[in-house]
């Protein structure tokens, strides 16, 4: 037992400021307080807690993380959740998606130690056999890409969801428009119920889109869905340069055939990765992605 052990453990399924809804073991929820000014907790984080009233708590400590996954710029770090066991990056035929968020995502869950598959969505629109040839290279790398139509074909749908997500904590990630909440209705039917009861909680309001959501999806609360607010950017700034090789693995599986030990992949003679691109083994987008997120990298203002 830890030197928190007397109090209750819970489990962080939303944020709205510094005021957070905890959820203990039986499944009750209640408004927690972080104590003192500094608040660190995030979604999916496990707290030590104290009853203060009925309905209010305060959070005195924070326990272990297993991971965590966040996107940081040159100004702030924004966390989306802890604690997960798997990451669904969810892209449509409908708005394009932009493949360099796509692959910013997927290095910060590599950092993170995340298992990651990719939905694509929409797949009965018009358009989709381009958007399955931009994520060939995905699908070369080794990771799995899933097809859904969530709207037109949702039990179908719902079927190919269901094994991949049962008994994990699943963080869906994606820009707007890509069928998130279509995602989260079809598999939660009281969704609008878990964030209408937060949000009174919270006294929140129209709130409900700006933070990340934890969502049980059976009764049984063995399987997991948290919903993050769309984003505009995503920042790498927690990467180091060197390291960014190894947490694309397309490069990575290059990158160990170059003549300098230091090789950055961009200029050097005997060069393992350029060679591959030259060969097709690479794609020509995700080495320019490396090179945009390289050049951000080493010019980090420390």
């Amino acid at each position: 037992m830890t030197r928190f052990g007397h109090l209750a453990l819970g489990l962080v399924v939303r944020g709205h400021g510094r005021h957070y809804i905890v959820e203990d073991g039986d499944g009750r929820r209640r408004v927690c307080h972080p104590r003192g000014k500094k608040s660190d907790c995030v979604v999916g984080d496990q707290v030590r807690w104290a009853e203060v009233s009925a309905d209010e708590g305060v959070i005195e400590a924070v326990e272990p993380r297993h991971n965590l996954l966040f996107r940081q710029d040159e100004w702030k770090t924004k966390s989306f959740a802890a604690n997960l066991d798997q990451l669904l990056v969810l892209v449509a035929v409908e708005p394009v998606f932009s493949e360099s968020q796509l692959a910013r995502a997927l290095i910060a869950a590599e950092s993170a130690g995340i298992a990651v598959r990719i939905a694509l969505n929409k797949t009965d629109l018009p358009g989709v056999t381009e958007q399955r040839e931009r994520l060939a290279p995905y699908v070369a790398m080794g990771l799995d890409v899933m097809e859904l139509a969530l709207k037109a074909e949702p039990d179908a749908s719902r079927q190919t969801l269901a094994s991949w997500l049962d008994g994990r904590r699943t963080l869906v990630l994606g820009p707007s428009g890509t069928g998130k909440s279509t995602l989260i209705n079809l598999l939660i039917p009281d969704a609008r119920a878990q964030v209408g009861d937060i949000s009174q909680a919270l006294n929140s309001g129209r709130h409900t889109t700006t933070t990340t959501q934890w969502y049980w999806v059976d009764t049984e609360r063995r399987t997991a869905l948290i919903d993050s607010p769309g984003f505009q950017e995503f920042g790498l700034r927690q990467i180091a340069p060197v390291d960014l090789p190894t947490l694309m693995p397309d490069l990575r599986q290059h990158a160990g055939h170059c003549r300098f030990y230091n090789c950055t992949h961009r200029h050097e003679p005997g060069c393992g990765v350029l060679a591959a691109v030259e060969a097709g083994q690479i794609s020509a987008s995700r080495y320019r992605i490396y090179g945009e997120i390289l050049e951000e990298l080493q010019s980090k203002r420390w």
